[in-house]
Parts: C-alpha cells; structure tokens; sequence
C-alpha cells in the first residue's frame, strides 16, 4: 500500500512540508510506503475546459499534473497539503487540483485522502473545506484525526514547536493507515465498491 503527500506550497522545506513529514512517519511506522510529491513553484495553466483529457485520457498541458496523475493511479492514498494565503489553499494547489481530478477522475475514486493545512494564524478552516470538496466530488472516504489538520507557524521551525498540530498530524497517519489496511482487509474478504455509479457532474462549461 502507497499515500501519495503533495506538497502545494511553493516552498519545498517550508511549514507544509513540516506537516506532511509527520503524516509520513506515523504512516510508515505502520509499514505504509510513502512519496512526497512537491509540485514545484513555476506557473500553472488553468485548466480551460478544452476537454482535450477527456479524448486522450491526460492533460493537454506537459507539466507535474501529468507526472502526478501517473503515480495517482498505483497509489492507495492521498495527503494533500497547503500554506493558507486568504483564508483559502495556495492558487497553485487549486490549479494542480482542478486538472488533475478533472483529466482523471478514476485515479481517485474510492480511495482515501486528507487535507492538511499550515497558517500563520487563521483562515485553516476554510482552506481544509476547499480541498475537502474534491474529495467529496470523488466518492473519496475523508480521513480524520483527532482534531482539524491543521498547524501553525510562519517558519518550519515554528511548526516544529507545535506539539498540538504535529500530534494532530501523526494521529492522521496512524488513521490512514488504518483505514487503508480495514480497505485491502475487505478486499481479501471480498467486499469491494460494485462501482456502478452514475456521473453527471461536469463543472466545466
């Protein structure tokens, strides 16, 4: 079993990445296999809504969505994480987001993911609603810890000095890969997703 931790910030050793080393620890003391995904800090197409994915299954734009997209589909997890700049998930993430869950939606289906944000001070909780939205959208079960996930600083060393947000941050691996084991347990089982949903959404027009 894999999770996939994106980084969309565009500081690759900043306080989001503080965050995801947590998430990837707790994963990996449970035997869980990691990657760290830094989608880089050079500009972002938006996606246009030229449905070019749709016709040749990748995005028309050769960038780190496509590299992602890629790795997305053999993964079995997802950590997604973002600096919060007004009260919403750094632009780049959103972009990255849009055309990677547009181009290839089934990469995602079913499988688990987690928002995690870092702040100076506020505005997390809105950002954590932004991306959770995707994964909603994706019939994607929503992983939870034992608070928000969240943690604050404005440095990487204050985020180092958040024991509240760090502790939230390994409890969310520890809950991912539990939930990832319960998956492939079910699996063994036979119980699978009888994927035979309908889809009508399209939010590009």
């Amino acid at each position: 079993m894999k999770v996939l931790l994106v980084n969309g910030s565009a500081r690759k050793n900043g306080c989001t990445n503080e965050a995801l080393q947590e998430v990837k620890r707790a994963l990996e003391e449970e035997g869980i296999e990691t990657e760290m995904f830094f989608i880089g800090n050079q500009p972002l197409s938006d996606c246009m809504g030229c449905n070019f994915c749709r016709k040749n299954g990748y995005c028309v734009f050769e960038d780190c969505v496509n590299d992602f997209v890629k790795k997305a589909q053999e993964a079995d997890g997802f950590v997604f994480g973002s600096p919060v700049y007004f009260a919403h998930p750094s632009g780049r993430l959103l972009t990255f987001m849009d055309r990677a869950f547009y181009s290839k939606g089934d990469a995602f289906k079913y499988k688990p993911a987690a928002a995690i944000l870092s702040a100076r001070r506020a505005g997390t909780t809105a950002s954590f609603d932004v991306i959770n939205k995707y994964f909603s959208i994706r019939s994607m079960p929503i992983v939870c810890s034992t608070y928000w996930n969240h943690v604050y600083g404005s440095q990487a060393e204050d985020v180092s000095k958040d024991i509240e947000g760090l502790c939230t941050m390994y409890n969310l691996g520890k809950n991912m890969a539990w939930l990832l084991k319960c998956i492939e347990t079910g699996k063994e089982h036979g119980v699978v997703h009888h994927d035979n949903q309908k889809q009508l959404t399209n939010f590009i027009r």
